[in-house]
């Protein structure tokens, strides 16, 4: 969908000026009420100070506005994984995609409050005809680009990619969701990596010939630590 910002920027002469200031205004409010329920046209105009018919110069409806204040954090995480993966073994895609998640999952977990806006809290109901634009889009690419490039250097992936994407995203987003929720007040930074390390290698088959870990599948490092944080017995012990 085309926007109006470059017609209204000419008639109410501010153009891009305004068009940010009108961003960094939504941005305050998302972060002071933590969700866009409250948010309106009326609300942002009056943080501007402005008139409310001002910003459909610029932005189509309320929807579009809230996309545009957070697609800078998007980006910032989408940017942070693609460095990530930059600065990992270029012979090793899976390493690569491992450092993906992992800069995921760092993002989330030293930046919870914008995480929250980003993942956990609704956003403005869209058109499935529109979704495609939602600036997560960067994010799903990252890992499909991370996973696509562990299928062409001879790994099998156990999903088809755009499901094996989603797959991912969604696990790992469970798995920080988890740590804000319940162990947000613990140094569990190892415990949220080993998980993400455990989805990507679920997802992506190793080649043929490779070495397999000693250590059994069915006991980890990780599962131990997940017994510790639920006071559950050994395996050879009694089970709840």
């Amino acid at each position: 969908m085309e926007m109006r910002s470059a017609g209204g920027g000419q008639r109410d002469g501010q153009g891009p000026r305004r068009r940010r200031e009108i961003v960094a205004a939504v941005q305050r409010l998302l972060g002071e009420w933590g969700s866009s329920d409250r948010l309106t046209m009326r609300a942002v105009a009056k943080e501007v100070g402005i008139s409310a018919p001002s910003i459909y110069l610029h932005f189509n409806d309320k929807t579009e506005l809230v996309w545009a204040a957070l697609e800078e954090r998007y980006g910032e995480l989408a940017a942070q994984m693609e460095a990530a993966a930059q600065a990992g073994d270029d012979t090793d895609p899976r390493a690569r995609l491992r450092a993906r998640a992992h800069a995921y999952c760092r993002f989330a977990m030293s930046n919870p409050g914008q995480y929250r806006l980003m993942f956990e809290v609704r956003q403005p109901t869209a058109d499935p005809s529109r979704i495609s634009g939602h600036p997560a889009r960067h994010i799903s690419t990252s890992l499909r680009t991370g996973l696509r490039s562990c299928e062409e250097n001879g790994f099998g992936l156990s999903l088809p990619v755009d499901q094996a994407t989603q797959t991912l995203w969604a696990g790992l987003h469970g798995i920080v969701s988890l740590h804000h929720s319940l162990y947000r007040d613990e140094s569990s930074e190892k415990l949220v990596l080993q998980l993400a390390d455990g989805l990507v290698d679920s997802l992506t088959v190793g080649r043929p010939g490779a070495f397999l870990p000693a250590e059994s599948a069915s006991e980890t490092e990780a599962s131990r630590r997940i017994r510790e944080l639920r006071g559950v017995p050994e395996p050879d012990g009694p089970q709840p």
